[in-house]
């Protein structure tokens, strides 16, 4: 399963997802001065590419002088090539007190990364090629990784997101970038509404939404109890509706 990091991301996320990607700070415009790896595709690493398509990540497999392999979460195999114009950072493994800024992440050496390391490089991909041109790269914390891993394995038991596509009665489907695929939820006289901080019904919910979801499966049919809306519509236009209106 392709997970976004949105990056995690992304995914991307997004959407969130992962603190990972939302630590690491923007990457330099100018990119690596010998240009390796770089290309026009869209990465499809760690949750189908993240920073809009513009990175992969993965457990590193191989250190060399100017390039790391990685094999990423869908067992795909990827060259991140980087220079001395490419950021390497590490992640911090400090948790902010509630309310603080995050902790950024330290410059480090390329040699401080290893094999076994799980690292994210955001640049121009080379899907063809497999290959990234890194502009940064950030190596992330053990701990962040293992919450990353069982985050992953509860997407769709615990919680969804994505791009809602139609809204049928107190039915909502959506697509996900997390695993590219349909997801469907249902909302009952429980669920509670939020875009931002501010309380909303469902009625507000609208096709090309962004939403995060957090719920449970009954009876084979995923039950929403929290709907978060985390930005505009994508594609504007009322969601299509079927049936009465919700109440």
């Amino acid at each position: 399963m392709r997970f976004p990091l949105i990056g995690l991301a992304s995914l991307a996320v997004s959407l969130t997802i992962v603190a990972a990607a939302q630590d690491a700070p923007a990457p330099p415009q100018t990119p690596p001065n010998d240009g390796a790896g770089m290309g026009q595709g869209r990465g499809r690493g760690w949750g189908g590419g993240f920073m809009g398509g513009r990175g992969v990540g993965g457990t590193v497999t191989e250190v060399a002088a100017d390039h790391y392999t990685i094999k990423t979460l869908t067992g795909e195999t990827y060259t991140v090539h980087y220079s001395a114009n490419t950021r390497v950072l590490k992640q911090s493994g400090q948790r902010p007190a509630e309310g603080a800024m995050r902790v950024p992440p330290e410059e480090i050496k390329p040699a401080d990364i290893h094999v076994g390391d799980v690292i994210m490089a955001a640049g121009e991909v080379d899907a063809g090629a497999k290959s990234v041109g890194a502009m940064s790269v950030v190596k992330l914390d053990p701990e962040r990784v293992r919450e990353m891993h069982e985050m992953q394995a509860n997407f769709g038991k615990t919680w969804l997101m994505g791009r809602v596509t139609a809204v049928n009665d107190t039915k909502v489907t959506l697509q996900s970038p997390v695993d590219n695929a349909e997801h469907t939820f249902m909302a009952d006289e429980n669920t509670s509404f939020r875009r931002r901080r501010e309380p909303i019904t469902l009625a507000d919910i609208e096709v090309g939404a962004n939403v995060r979801v957090e719920g449970a499966m009954k009876e084979g049919v995923f039950v929403a109890s929290t709907v978060n809306v985390m930005g505009p519509p994508v594609s504007g236009g009322p969601a299509r509706r079927e049936g009465p209106p919700p109440l």
